[in-house]
């Protein structure tokens, strides 16, 4: 058999050549797809700083953003302090990282790793992240003197873990997201934004986080705000009225009924805001605008900037943005 020309032998390794060039390609656009998706290296991220000038800094992916918004709306809706809301996160980035995951060690399951066998409740109530909230912040309530224990030990009452210890490291990160995430400190979360083909999107969507986190009575006053009455149907649900740009979603601020003595409106306001930037990737939120103060999806550094406008006069924001109660808008995408 005769052999093969030296031509045809310098093609056929440029054709190998070629076909592993574009199996690398492939690969690593595969790995990069799954880190844009899982919250690695490459991947749209949220950032919470202090307000303090300190440097501190929590950055995290947009389902952690989500995750640690629900736990913190939660905590805001059933009265319960910044401490608890603490507390809460740091037991959530020990057990899951503040992901809801469908595996654990046993049966543990979501965000708090609860297990349905020890009475946390079925798998698909552990699974929806404001019910596992929910059901944390119960049991915390009844822990004797939680806010003044150190945290690893009141997270330890809630948990009965293996390792009670875990819980301290996480207590710089735990503060810094709940200042920002209850409105403490203003204009301190930022999220690139970029949105998840996989999520539902536009005014509706997020007026149905809204009552998924919130409750009824938030979306209740959204309706009034944008000249429509919010009427029940009986079955927990709100219809609202759409506004004339049909993407904005206007939510009015005012004194909290729920919240602890000593928080301010401006406070409420920032919670919402930065409520609205940490669901932005799976919301599909364009920009959320607060206070005199814009942040706009896409932006490379994320921050939040003055718009020029305040929406009141004479007032100072718990984190020294100025500006005062009002309204929180929600530009959406769709």
């Amino acid at each position: 058999m005769p052999e093969p020309s030296p031509i045809k032998r310098k093609r056929r390794g440029r054709l190998l050549r070629t076909g592993a060039a574009f199996l690398v390609l492939f690969a690593v656009a595969g790995y990069l797809a799954v880190q844009y998706v899982t919250g690695g290296t490459g991947a749209p991220g949220c950032r919470a700083v202090s307000a303090k000038d300190d440097g501190a800094t929590y950055e995290f992916s947009p389902e952690q953003a989500v995750n640690a918004a629900t736990i913190t709306a939660v905590g805001i809706a059933r009265g319960m302090p910044e401490r608890a809301v603490t507390i809460a996160l740091a037991t959530a980035l020990q057990e899951s990282a503040l992901r809801n995951l469908d595996h654990g060690d046993r049966d543990s399951l979501g965000l708090f790793q609860q297990r349905p066998s020890m009475g946390w409740g079925t798998e698909e109530q552990i699974m929806d992240p404001s019910y596992a909230a929910g059901m944390f912040y119960d049991h915390l309530a009844e822990v004797p003197g939680y806010t003044r224990l150190p945290l690893t030990v009141a997270a330890q009452r809630v948990q009965r873990s293996g390792f009670p210890q875990a819980y301290a490291k996480h207590e710089p990160d735990a503060t810094l997201l709940a200042a920002a995430l209850t409105g403490r400190a203003g204009a301190t979360l930022t999220c690139d934004g970029r949105p998840a083909a996989t999520q539902a999107a536009g005014p509706e969507a997020v007026r149905s986080a809204l009552v998924r986190d919130f409750g009824r009575d938030a979306l209740e006053e959204t309706a009034a705000e944008v000249g429509g009455k919010g009427e029940g149907d009986g079955d927990g649900s709100v219809e609202f009225a759409a506004e004339t740009s049909g993407r904005t979603v206007t939510v009015p601020v005012s004194a909290d009924t729920n919240a602890v003595a000593g928080r301010t409106v401006e406070q409420r306001g920032w919670q919402l805001a930065h409520w609205a930037v940490a669901n932005a990737s799976a919301l599909h939120i364009r920009s959320v605008s607060y206070a005199g103060r814009e942040w706009t999806a896409g932006n490379t550094d994320s921050r939040w900037r003055a718009t020029g406008t305040t929406e009141a006069t004479d007032a100072k924001g718990s984190g020294g943005t100025g500006g005062a109660a009002g309204a929180v808008r929600i530009v959406t995408g769709q």
